[in-house]
């Protein structure tokens, strides 16, 4: 589902992000981690298109990023850690015309903001205007756009920021039981806790390269070990 091949970007002579390759499978929850400054950022706008690389490539789907950009996008969702929306729009008003953007059919659409809608507790504030909304709510209704026109990829940086508990264990929650449905997601974040809950696997990576990968689901007394090697491994 996705597949990256060899991946370098330099701006100048800095160099991001430094020969990263990986393949992650259907239904899969992947989480990607690395201290500030890692490359994390970089690779993820490499993968949805805002970043051309220097060398490699990026398929989504089958389809790479730089050949075949409109293929790729209307295949995956993607919720950056700053998630933008219209102002003059209601909640509401941004899913159905992101909905419209992705062709997806009109009634599937409808269904899918009422399903969000309900699953990530929304009704308080969905009819309002977006330029009022918290963190919080700018966060749920993002996610719920990138999943209205049920892609089979959802690739999110760190999808947690601004949400409150329960807030939270929904989206956790959601995500974990679409990956159980077919989903694949891939996940930058800084809460070790929530990889070693969430993903079935991962890497970290340190000045553009990966330094280490694990299986997470096949280490069944994890709890707090992620934390001890991420500190080891990033000093």
């Amino acid at each position: 589902m996705i597949e990256l091949r060899n991946v370098v970007k330099k701006f100048g002579s800095f160099v991001a992000v430094d020969d990263i390759s990986l393949k992650i499978g259907k239904g899969e929850f992947f989480g990607f981690l690395g201290p500030n400054g890692a490359g994390k950022t970089t690779t993820i706008k490499m993968m949805t298109g805002l970043f051309r690389p220097t060398s490699g490539a990026c398929i989504i789907n089958g389809f790479d990023i730089q050949e075949h950009p409109v293929e790729a996008k209307r295949s995956f969702g993607y919720v950056p850690d700053q998630p933008h929306l219209y102002d003059r729009l209601t909640g509401r008003e941004f899913l159905y015309f992101i909905g419209g953007l992705y062709k997806a059919p009109a009634a599937d659409v409808v269904a899918r903001i009422e399903h969000y809608c309900t699953l990530f507790e929304m009704e308080g504030f969905l009819d309002r205007s977006t330029e009022e909304y918290s963190q919080g709510m700018r966060q749920r209704v993002a996610l719920a756009a990138a999943l209205v026109h049920d892609p089979p990829v959802l690739i999110i940086d760190e999808p947690l920021l601004g949400l409150d508990p329960r807030s939270a264990m929904l989206v956790r929650r959601t995500l974990k039981d679409l990956t159980r449905q077919g989903l694949t997601v891939f996940m930058s974040t800084h809460l070790l806790r929530v990889v070693e809950e969430l993903c079935d696997r991962l890497v970290i990576v340190k000045n553009g390269r990966i330094i280490y990968q694990e299986v997470t689901n096949a280490s069944p007394d994890r709890s707090g070990r992620l934390e001890e090697i991420f500190l080891e491994i990033t000093r």
